[in-house]
């Protein structure tokens, strides 16, 4: 089957079977191994992207549910390895990151939630973070970050 999507500012036409998730275009096809597989079942958040503009668990989505979509995964979050993203730096200023594994998932829905809100509350970061698991107990230091950010606006 044919699918027409655009990744990371990428028009593409592929041709991928009907069973294969949005996450194993990502990772196998695509090569963008940036988005991760904690769980397989849409619970951990680590698969977390962007489908115009809301975050998604990537591992319980079928790629042709994304037909026509703009998908943004963490590789299309940062200009480069130089110039990171706001939230990006945050997190690392914050020590919001720790083992990483995680840290891809957070960055999508705190872009997602930065583009919503310039200004949220600590309880409307708690609350978009929600969906993400850390094994490492980072969640003080990741909500820290995403404040953090909010100030530096004011």
């Amino acid at each position: 089957m044919k699918l027409f999507i655009n990744v990371n500012n990428t028009d593409l036409a592929l041709e991928i079977g009907a069973e294969v998730t949005l996450l194993d275009l990502l990772r196998e096809n695509l090569g963008l191994t940036g988005t991760k597989e904690g769980c397989a079942e849409g619970e951990c958040g680590a698969c977390t992207v962007l489908r115009d503009g809301d975050p998604i668990d990537s591992c319980i989505v079928a790629a042709h549910a994304c037909t026509g979509a703009k998908i943004t995964t963490i590789e299309g979050i940062a200009d480069s390895a130089e110039n990171l993203s706001a939230i990006q730096r945050s997190l690392i200023d914050s020590g919001g990151i720790q083992c990483g594994f995680c840290t891809p998932g957070f960055i999508m829905v705190l872009t997602a939630l930065q583009r919503e809100n310039r200004a949220p509350s600590e309880d409307d970061i708690r609350l978009a973070l929600a969906g993400n698991i850390c094994r490492c107990t980072g969640y003080e230091q990741i909500v820290d970050a995403a404040k953090n950010l909010v100030m530096s606006r004011q």
